[in-house]
């Protein structure tokens, strides 16, 4: 059993897919065996890139080969209900990028077909992963920081793409909610859990999508996690988390691979800089693996009832903000 190497197909040959190909060139315990495209073109233009074995123009062709363990979806929000419910009614482990459902309902229906077809399951939620959100996490349950007052989180980015992009197109389950806001939630939650109370603002496009949106999580003992996300203008992407004796800074991009600076009341400063082996996706190909390995379904890092937390909070916000999803939201 040590020496079995997880056979990966990677659906999908966007942007996202590239990551995760160049990450996995590094995971000891896996093999880039497949990719899966819409076209044979595309497909094989992808395999000679990442010397793939094995390169298939239709998703189905994929998830049937049996020599795949485990497929990671990089394909947009709205079909990853579709494509996870593909590969896994073929028997496929799945890592489906975040979120890996547009809604709760999705969620929960994939969840469901985990369970049924004993398979492994996990929302690909990199960031969790990091050495350095790994660390944040740790000093803050330490109390190396106190008692914790105040989160900020920004991600916010100049879309220059037209109407149609998944960042804009409503039909794509678009807006900064899903895409970037997530980042934002995630870390509010990872390190201070499900708030009491929540307000939301959201500047609409003429589709009904969140181009900008406001969020602040409400905790016990005057405890407020204060976040933005926008497509509309660039800004330094940071988050500081303060507490009673000091803060954390997560410096820009803050949910990428990076440095924990911890800056303390009395003027003393510790950084903590961690070595990453590519670009950081391979933390969560290595969990992915490791879970399958050891006859698990879900990750104790990132599980199912975390994934289920995250999108209801995210409905939270969408329904507070006016944001539907026409073909998904019923």
């Amino acid at each position: 059993m040590e020496n079995k190497k997880i056979k990966w197909g990677i659906l999908g040959t966007g942007r996202i897919a590239k990551v995760m190909a160049t990450a996995l060139q590094v995971v000891e315990n896996s093999e880039l065996y497949a990719v899966g495209s819409r076209t044979k073109i595309k497909a094989d233009e992808f395999a000679s890139e990442f010397n793939i074995l094995t390169s298939y123009g239709s998703y189905e062709e994929l998830v049937r080969d049996a020599e795949v363990d485990i497929i990671y979806i990089a394909t947009p929000h709205n079909l990853h209900l579709e494509n996870a419910l593909l590969a896994m009614n073929n028997g496929k482990h799945v890592l489906c990028e975040k979120p890996v459902g547009v809604n709760r309902n999705e969620v929960e229906t994939l969840i469901k077909k985990a369970k049924e077809k004993k398979l492994f399951l996990m929302e690909a939620l990199w960031s969790r992963f990091l050495p350095n959100i790994i660390k944040t996490k740790e000093l803050i349950e330490s109390g190396e920081i106190g008692d914790i007052k105040l989160l900020t989180a920004v991600f916010c980015i100049k879309s220059n793409n037209g109407q149609d992009h998944r960042h804009f197109n409503l039909d794509l389950c678009g807006g900064t909610i899903l895409d970037i806001g997530i980042y934002n939630i995630f870390l509010s939650m990872l390190l201070l859990g499900k708030p009491q109370d929540f307000s939301a603002i959201a500047g609409l496009s003429e589709q009904g999508g969140d181009n900008t949106c406001s969020y602040t999580f409400k905790y016990e003992k005057d405890t407020l996690a204060v976040m933005y996300s926008s497509f509309l203008v660039e800004s330094p992407i940071v988050a500081e988390i303060h507490g009673t004796k000091g803060k954390i800074v997560l410096e820009h991009v803050w949910f990428c691979p990076g440095k924990v600076k911890v800056l303390y009341n009395d003027g003393r400063e510790q950084i903590f800089d961690f070595d990453v082996k590519s670009n950081g996706y391979e933390y969560e190909a290595e969990e992915a693996a490791n879970c399958i390995l050891s006859g698990k379904t879900q990750s104790d890092l990132w599980s199912w009832n975390n994934s289920l937390e995250l999108v209801a909070m995210m409905d939270s916000i969408r329904k507070e903000c006016g944001v539907v999803y026409p073909k998904h939201d019923f």
